[in-house]
């Protein structure tokens, strides 16, 4: 009773005539700005404040109506993250155990600041059951130092020094799982650089890798075992080395299984992308997805993760020719509800996959297909090829792509002034748009096609080719690393053998 007394009279002096959050019982009012806005981004309406404002108020971001709007509707969201549903079946344990600790460790703060110190102690003592039990290592030191303080108050020898026990005890762990976080936030910020100029960053990487070793084995922290396992995971990965890199995803899918209590949902999707990487790199020949069909569940449909993952899934069945698979993840995306509400960036990657996924079936495909079971059937050649080729210069390698599409399709249709147009249109992007720097596998493949192009599309009359694809085989092997100018919906190698094996037909 004391406690909430204490409680009672900090909200009777302090508390506001109402809290603004955005609830179920708020949206339903359909007149308000504040709902107005908040479905507009929600269905990507809007992409910047100018068209916020232009339909909100027909006016600019200026506007004082505007920024007045724009900074309730922002705390009003900040509230409603205070109540947000943890239960949810996508949410793990820990992750829901981490979050809760978190929020009432928040109020912890505000009982003391009020001066409710004996509630404040009451409820750290609570987080700090919870947090022992998941080791979060953070939160032990925070609450446990508030309980020592408290126990000195109180003439608690023996309090004090349970507490004292926890904080010297974890405040080491704390601190190693602050360096392991570290190392991996370290290769994280260099992950996208080219590693072959970058010889001091390996060296630093197998540095990280041994000293995440030694810190596993001297904590036992959970935070550490995963930083170790990405680390070594992305070591593997950027040595190019996918069956070790496999393996390490192996270890950590192992750790989860045994210790299915630090099951933290981005670390274990991590693990998870991972794995599918690897096999994207060494196209193992396996048996469809099925391989993959056990982690699907394990990501919240619709977020960026479950978009990452359906692109790896896709990318994966696309490059091991299992082209039944790549349809059935296809449809399986682009038939999300949310999908037309996704970023420009990830619709137009799906597009692109599309013309090349109906060239498969329609081609390549050898089974039998009920067509007019398949979305794909939707898929119109003509509209494809007359699409423009103008895209913002982030997405530039869709001039790539989707010309190559054009020039498949073409083939097929023995158009050859018109494959004649496309090849020409390639080489004049040549050096004027892309880097060699970050665009090499590009040009080796647009050298094949121009030496294609000046022997009349006569295989046996090209000149120079074993030089340009030898550097795609062994020079400059596909890497693919979620960056877009490293898109690949079928390796070029593998593309330009598919465009002389279709010639002859």
């Amino acid at each position: 009773m004391k406690h909430l007394v204490e409680i009672a009279k900090i909200i009777t002096k302090k508390k506001i005539k109402k809290i603004e959050i955005f609830d179920d019982h708020a949206l339903m009012d359909t007149q308000s700005k504040f709902n107005e806005f908040y479905e507009a981004l929600m269905t990507g309406k809007f992409k910047s404040d100018n068209e916020a404002a232009k339909h909100l108020y027909d006016a600019t971001p200026l506007d004082e109506r505007y920024r007045q709007l724009k900074s309730r509707f922002r705390r009003r969201l900040l509230n409603t993250l205070f109540f947000l549903d943890v239960n949810l079946p996508a949410t793990s344990t820990y992750d829901q155990a981490y979050y809760s600790c978190n929020k009432n460790w928040a109020l912890v703060k505000i009982l003391m600041a009020n001066r409710a110190d004996s509630t404040a102690a009451s409820l750290a003592s609570q987080i700090l059951t919870t947090a022992l039990n998941y080791r979060f290592a953070d939160l032990i030191v925070n609450c446990a130092r508030i309980l020592r303080a408290n126990a000195a108050e109180l003439g608690e020898e023996k309090l004090f020094e349970e507490y004292d026990y926890h904080i010297k005890q974890y405040a080491n762990i704390l601190d190693a799982e602050i360096r392991s976080e570290e190392f991996y936030q370290r290769v994280i910020l260099n992950y996208h650089t080219e590693f072959d100029e970058n010889k001091d960053f390996m060296e630093r990487l197998n540095t990280y890798c041994i000293a995440l070793d030694s810190l596993s084995q001297q904590y036992d922290s959970p935070v550490i075992k995963y930083n170790k396992y990405l680390v070594w995971s992305y070591r593997h990965e950027i040595m190019g080395d996918y069956t070790k890199m496999l393996e390490v995803c192996g270890e950590a899918e192992q750790y989860v299984e045994q210790n299915p209590i630090y099951y933290q949902s981005d670390r274990v999707h991590t693990i998870y992308l991972k794995k599918i990487t690897a096999y994207l790199h060494l196209r193992t020949n396996l048996s469809g997805l099925s391989l993959f069909e056990a982690y699907e569940t394990a990501f919240s449909r619709g977020s960026d993760t479950w978009f990452t993952f359906q692109e790896y899934c896709f990318l994966y069945a696309m490059h091991a020719k299992h082209y039944e698979s790549a349809l059935t993840v296809f449809n399986e995306t682009i038939s999300f509800p949310g999908f037309k509400r996704t970023e420009s960036e990830v619709q137009e990657k799906w597009h692109a996959f599309h013309a090349y996924l109906n060239y498969a079936l329609q081609y390549l495909y050898k089974g039998d297909m009920n067509w007019k079971e398949v979305i794909v059937k939707n898929f119109r050649v003509n509209k494809l090829l007359v699409q423009s080729l103008l895209f913002p210069k982030e997405q530039k390698i869709y001039i790539i792509h989707i010309s190559t599409a054009q020039l498949l399709y073409c083939i097929e249709d023995k158009n050859t002034r018109r494959l004649k147009d496309i090849i020409g249109i390639l080489g004049g992007h040549l050096n004027k748009t892309f880097r060699k720097e970050e665009y090499y596998r590009v040009m080796q493949f647009i050298r094949l096609l121009q030496q294609l192009l000046k022997a009349d599309f006569v295989e046996k009359d090209m000149t120079n080719t074993e030089k340009y694809y030898r550097r795609l085989t062994e020079e400059a092997t596909f890497l693919y690393r979620g960056l877009l100018r490293e898109l690949e919906i079928i390796p070029y190698e593998d593309l330009w053998k598919l465009i002389l094996e279709r010639l002859k037909k």
